[in-house]
């Protein structure tokens, strides 16, 4: 059975410069800062593929997330809007990407990491037994900015392997302001923050349930509600997690538990098109995180 949209129409879409799809979308390139574009939405910051709204305190990666940002559409109505102005008949026409820059983990600061703590705790509701182990473990910190930084690693070793080195991480801000973010040079398609935070090894049940959350702070709530499972991080509500295929291909019993919104749903929509073994976990409330808040 065909599924909608093809793979390839979602690669070639969200491949589109990011340069070239702003003016489209009624923005003005800033007339000092050639990274800086003034849109309805607020002010973006543009670095190749990733874009960050500094009014907002959101960011995403490619063109789909970009429509989707400044229009506020679903995934179908943005890959509609792409699809009238650039038909995806083949790849489009784009200078090669400049090398990615290579992860640096960001440096710890042991100063700020009981504010973050008490962050995770207080406000996230997350047991604090699990955020001490999480520390202990090397897949929890924080950084001098006071970001909460949850390390992302490959999915599988086996037992008699290391731990293998972080791929990139997520950052979250403790303060008012309410931010997240990637650190920079993060590979999110080579690995994902997960809990447990051990990668999913050979002595594992034939198949694992694995349930798909759109951050770290949700697959750590989810975790905490569902501790039989991995929830993985899939660091923003996508369709197509190039690791995905391994943890099908290996048997696992995988949930999409994207938030119960409108991006959600259709994020879990195509992702259920690409992948139809895929289940739907719609979260009881908008996502796990605030159905753990509402634990009595």
């Amino acid at each position: 059975m065909n599924c909608w949209p093809p793979p390839s129409s979602i690669s070639s879409l969200r491949a589109i410069p990011l340069e070239t799809v702003l003016p489209l979308c009624g923005a003005q390139r800033d007339r000092h800062d050639r990274r800086k574009w003034h849109t309805a939405q607020g002010v973006l910051a543009v670095t190749g593929t990733k874009f960050m709204n500094w009014t907002q305190g959101v960011g995403g990666g490619g063109a789909i997330d970009l429509v989707i940002h400044l229009h506020r559409l679903d995934f179908k109505a943005a890959l509609d809007w792409l699809g009238q102005r650039f038909a995806p008949v083949g790849p489009p026409a784009a200078p090669a990407p400049a090398p990615q820059r290579p992860f640096e983990r960001p440096a710890p600061d042991p100063a700020q990491l009981g504010r973050v703590q008490r962050y995770l705790v207080t406000q996230r509701a997350i047991p604090a037994a699990l955020v001490q182990w999480l520390t202990q473990s090397d897949s929890l910190y924080a950084d001098r900015r006071a970001n909460v930084v949850f390390l992302m690693r490959p999915l599988w070793a086996t037992c008699s392997q290391p731990i293998p080195a972080a791929v990139g991480a997520e950052l979250r801000g403790t303060s008012a302001y309410r931010w997240r973010g990637l650190a920079p040079g993060s590979r999110k398609d080579h690995g994902c923050f997960g809990m447990p935070p051990l990668p999913l090894a050979s002595q594992d049940p034939p198949r694992p349930k694995v349930i798909l959350c759109e951050s770290a702070i949700d697959a750590l709530s989810c975790f905490a509600l569902h501790p039989k499972s991995y929830c993985l991080s899939t660091a923003g509500a996508r369709p197509d997690p190039a690791w995905l295929g391994l943890l099908l291909r290996r048997g696992c019993h995988v949930f999409c538990g994207f938030d119960a919104d409108p991006t959600g749903d259709a994020m879990a929509q195509a992702l259920i098109g690409l992948h139809p073994t895929v289940q739907r976990l719609r979260p009881p409330a908008h996502d796990w995180n605030d159905l753990l808040k509402s634990r009595p």
